[in-house]
């Protein structure tokens, strides 16, 4: 009997997940050391000191935790090699990868990842840097970043289901946002884990076992 509640708890939280889909957005980082942080507020918001590296990388991710990293590291003395440092300006540099052919949206392809190093006022933001090396970009209409360089020519933030990116409608209010860059369902508990109605039935499912259980137990008493 125990067995049998056990298997329908599995089949219940395997419906859940399976269920599972992600989001096709640019992500935003922030280099740390030799790896890369996912930055916690957006572009527009940032103010990079001189000598940061910021990344954005396009790829369909469920959540802040499954978001996929710029595949380049954040090597400033590198990037910004031939930027000479200038008075009343800072440098920043910054890597862009537009992802792979599988994240793609339907017809289009990815170009070649790139780095770039911006000369920009002391007080500019991430987004200013970005927009002085890689025109044109394309926003939404809260303010999402939904293209560099023109790419991808359309959509913004579209939800697909799981990872096998066909796309399945516009994203919900969980898609990532200009405010916060989080990657949707990325309210700490990761977005890929078992939904309050897929919870209710597998507490409906257990109790259903343990009273079968107790009533075996009655019979043979």
């Amino acid at each position: 009997m125990l067995l049998v509640v056990l298997g329908a708890v599995l089949s219940v939280l395997g419906a859940g997940t399976a269920q599972a889909a992600g989001y096709r957005y640019w992500s935003f980082w922030e280099g740390s050391g030799t790896g890369w942080a996912y930055a916690t507020q957006g572009p527009s918001l940032v103010r990079p000191d001189d000598g940061s590296v910021q990344g954005f990388r396009f790829a369909v991710s469920a959540d802040s935790q499954d978001a996929a990293k710029p595949r380049r590291s954040p090597d400033f003395a590198k990037i910004c090699a031939d930027t000479p440092a200038k008075g009343g300006t800072k440098r920043v540099a910054l890597v862009i990868d537009p992802g792979t052919a599988a994240d793609a949206p339907q017809g289009e392809t990815p170009p070649p990842s790139r780095t770039a190093c911006a000369r920009v006022p002391e007080d500019a933001s991430s987004a200013e840097a970005l927009a002085s090396v890689a025109k044109p970009l394309r926003y939404g209409s809260d303010a999402l970043l939904c293209a560099i360089s023109g790419y991808p020519v359309a959509g913004c933030g579209e939800q697909v289901s799981g990872t096998t990116g066909t796309e399945s409608g516009r994203a919900t209010a969980s898609a990532p946002t200009s405010a916060s860059a989080s990657a949707p369902g990325s309210g700490g508990s990761g977005g890929g884990g078992p939904s309050a109605g897929v919870l209710v039935g597998v507490g409906a499912v257990l109790l259903l076992g343990i009273a079968a259980v107790a009533q075996a137990r009655r019979r043979r008493g």
